[in-house]
This record gives structure tokens, C-alpha cells and sequence, in this order.
């Protein structure tokens, strides 16, 4: 499997959750649409088959680069 540059899945993360913060303020077609297109790369870059499963795979793998790379910085 393919897996995502952590820079990639970062912002796809975080153009999820905005555009869910936008649909759920104004309901707009755009916004819902824009969501189902990130949703379904988020999917593909983390090969789950929903969205929550999506933004909980790259949660924990944004976590564990984040806690990686730490520990290379540190020596630990």
C-alpha cells in the first residue's frame, strides 16, 4: 500500500475537519462536495473505507511521524 507523505496527510486532515466546521455552518452543496472529495483521498492515502476511519488512521500516523521523529531529533 502507498502510503502518504506525513505533510499530505496533515493537510488533508485539516481540510477535512474545516470543511466539516463549513458545512455544518451553512449546509452549502460546495462545501458538502469539497468534503466528499477530501474524504474519499483521505480513504485512498490510508486505505480505510470511511471517513472516520480515514481521519483516525491519519490522526494516529501523524502522531506516531510526529513521535518518531522526536525521538530521532533526540536520540531517543
Amino acid at each position: 500500500m502507498l502510503v502518504a507523505h506525513p505533510a499530505v496527510l496533515k493537510d488533508l486532515v485539516e481540510q477535512y475537519e474545516t470543511l466539516c466546521t463549513l458545512h455544518a455552518e451553512n449546509g452549502g452543496a460546495t462545501a458538502r462536495r469539497r468534503m466528499d472529495d477530501v474524504a474519499y483521498t483521505l480513504c485512498v492515502s490510508t486505505g480505510t473505507r470511511t471517513a472516520e476511519d480515514a481521519l483516525d488512521a491519519g490522526r494516529r500516523r501523524l502522531h506516531g511521524t510526529r513521535a518518531q521523529g522526536d525521538a530521532v531529533l533526540t536520540g531517543g
